[in-house]
């Protein structure tokens, strides 16, 4: 995989990829390499792209040349092998009676049961942040729950609600319209101002969903 490298402003460069699962995988290769530690401010993953924004007297043409593809070397997803993820994983507890439970079952072909085993299964990854303060894409889930969106968004889903769409789950951290296929609740607060940071889930992070 050779990311595409574009300018962003005068202090950081867009790192383009092809999905979200080679974003996970060149964010863990940045964050590891020592030597971008004293060149790299922030990085900020999105679906199919990672800013890497310098740090104050770091030209572009010097971050440029250490972002090359045989510098940085992201390579391919070993098949049935994830990577680990340093750090504590974040366990989010969940009641599973959403009002999309049956019609995900019925979409994938499993039993009520089978989803939410496939669901707390495995530990998922935080890909990126988007759509609503402390909301957190996570990729990584069983793929047989991949799922489309409901045809009709809801005007209304309220906060702490766990919906998968496409091959993300995701907890909604405030209530919001929202088009999410939704299995169940947690409590677990999402953004809490009187945290630091306020978003539970940054970035990277490992997630395993449990029954409440």
């Amino acid at each position: 995989m050779t990311p595409a490298c574009l300018p962003y402003g005068d202090r950081a460069l867009l790192l383009a990829v092809p999905d979200t699962a080679a974003v996970v995988r060149l964010l863990d290769a940045l964050r590891a390499d020592p030597a971008l530690a004293d060149l790299v401010e922030d990085l900020v993953p999105g679906a199919r792209t990672v800013l890497v924004q310098a740090r104050p007297g770091v030209t572009l043409g010097v971050l440029r040349e250490r972002l090359a593809p045989d510098e940085i070397g992201v390579g391919e997803a070993e098949p049935g092998r994830e990577r680990q993820v340093p750090g504590e994983e974040i366990t989010v507890p969940v009641t599973y009676d959403g009002p999309d439970l049956a019609e995900v079952a019925r979409l994938t072909g499993l039993t009520e049961d089978e989803v939410v085993s496939a669901h707390t299964g495995r530990p998922w990854r935080v890909a990126f942040g988007g759509f609503a303060p402390g909301f957190a894409y996570l990729v990584g889930g069983d793929p047989r729950l991949h799922v489309p969106r409901r045809e009709t968004p809801r005007t209304r889903v309220p906060a702490g609600s766990v919906g998968l769409a496409g091959e993300f789950s995701g907890v909604y951290p405030r209530e919001s319209p929202g088009g999410w296929q939704l299995i169940g609740r947690t409590d677990l607060p999402m953004w809490d101002l009187d945290r630091d940071p306020p978003a539970l889930l940054a970035a990277g992070a490992s997630v395993r969903f449990a029954v409440a």
